[in-house]
């Protein structure tokens, strides 16, 4: 058995959470979660920057938070599709710096990097690593996915949400609502 990725038509479907993310793979009419390179089935929702410019994504990036507060994103699914004003009280409960553009957009400050993001490009980086890791386990190359976003999320913020996965090199074919994908379940 080889370990060559190939070219596939396969969908993931993935739910980009605020805390944690998943992504899983319908096998045989069912659906299955794909374990992350770390052996676990939810990837924590964080992507930190090292001094020296790593990019850390899930547990790697979480482990690290606490000696390097600064450069550790988390929770960027709140931001994902907002204007500045809409969540400036937010950036009281996070230790990492937000600010505005001169568009009002939200700018996610990295010290280590003397760089901005915005939201989409940091969950980008969390979509890449899931889409990875699904390509790991399928052993294709996975260019394909539908997200799930909360029923409460406005255009803006759907629009966001796919701009982040075409940053990450996916072709988002839907976002869908949480709550319709767990009837959809069922």
């Amino acid at each position: 058995m080889t370990d060559k990725i190939t070219k596939s038509k396969k969908i993931v479907g993935i739910d980009l959470g605020t805390t944690n993310s998943v992504i899983s793979v319908l096998e045989g009419g069912s659906p299955y979660v794909i374990t992350n390179a770390e052996g676990g089935r939810t990837t924590p929702s964080v992507v930190a920057f090292t001094q020296n410019g790593e990019t850390l994504v899930g547990q790697l990036a979480k482990r690290q938070a606490v000696v390097n507060p600064e450069n550790t994103f988390y929770s960027i699914k709140r931001f994902i599709g907002c204007k500045f004003d809409e969540v400036k009280d937010d950036s009281n409960i996070i230790s990492y710096k937000i600010k505005d553009d001169s568009k009002g957009n939200i700018k996610i400050i990295s010290p280590s990097l003397n760089k901005e993001f915005s939201p989409e490009e940091i969950s980008a980086s969390i979509l890449k690593k899931l889409a990875s890791d699904a390509s790991r386990y399928l052993k294709e190359t996975i260019t394909e996915a539908v997200v799930t976003v909360p029923a409460y999320f406005n255009d803006s913020q759907r629009m966001a949400t796919k701009d982040a996965g075409t940053i990450a090199g996916l072709n988002v074919l839907r976002i869908l609502n949480e709550p319709t994908a767990a009837a959809l379940a069922y």
